[in-house]
């Protein structure tokens, strides 16, 4: 297969795990795809939507395990581009978010290719909504923060410590390893008995859920094997969900 149309990339986000909610312009730009470069996130059924005969490329990046460096992703991005024509970046949620997708574009527009970004469903929202969270409600929840746990250096965001001081609904990203820093920070604005629910795997048939306070989230993630990748979602709002009401009762109680 070699390049008979002109190199063109397209940046897909591939929402927050479960395949349905991809949009449909995410699975029409699969259907067109030479070749396509895929995340540990972007669920495998995903890649269906892809002709059989387009190549498909491994980049993701889980804790301990980088494929490849975003400099390596980078670069496979341009050359499959110039050598194959159309190529799909598909990356989990939303590519915008957290996601380091306007890099790829800008060291894709650099070398002349044309460039889409398709929106994902990011799991920022998506994940809470599926337990029946929403993270803006009125009189309770004016705005909500979305935060990555983990910095390019490694280290807790210091927005963490200022989002602690609102009374916004704070939503955690890659925060797992972080917890007990997290933990700390709202505890030292007195603000320990505040819900948090842990929702890990969100969308997708592994979802595992924890609900606690601020003083307790450490035990009910050690009783209930939580782990990563898991969102993180701190405010009132978690109380205020259907879904989750009795479970947070029911811890109340015991």
């Amino acid at each position: 297969m070699h390049n008979t149309k002109k190199p063109k990339v397209t940046l897909v986000g591939a929402g927050p795990g479960d395949p349905d909610l991809l949009t449909l312009k995410a699975v029409k730009a699969l259907a067109e795809a030479n070749v396509v470069l895929y995340d540990a996130l972007a669920n495998d059924e995903i890649l269906g939507h892809a002709p059989k005969n387009a190549i498909r490329i491994f980049v993701g990046k889980k804790i301990g395990n980088h494929a490849y460096t975003q400099d390596q992703i980078n670069q496979l991005i341009v050359d499959n581009a110039l050598t194959y024509g159309n190529v799909v970046r598909l990356k989990g949620g939303d590519p915008f978010i957290f996601g380091r997708g306007s890099e790829e574009i800008e060291f894709a527009e650099s070398f002349g290719i044309q460039t889409i970004v398709i929106p994902g469903i990011s799991s920022v929202v998506a994940v809470p909504a599926s337990q029946g969270i929403s993270v803006t409600k009125r009189r309770v929840s004016e705005s909500f923060w979305a935060i990555t746990g983990t910095t390019s250096n490694r280290e807790l965001s210091a927005d963490v410590a200022l989002a602690a001081q609102s009374s916004a609904t704070v939503v955690i990203l890659m925060g797992m390893h972080k917890l007990p820093q997290i933990v700390e920070l709202f505890q030292k604005e007195s603000k320990g008995d505040l819900p948090v629910a842990i929702i890990q795997n969100g969308t997708t048939p592994n979802e595992k859920t924890g609900i606690g306070t601020i003083d307790t989230i450490e035990e009910v993630v050690a009783e209930n094997k939580l782990t990563s990748p898991a969102l993180i979602v701190i405010g009132e709002v978690v109380k205020e969900s259907n879904k989750l009401k009795c479970l947070y009762e029911e811890f109340l109680v015991s």
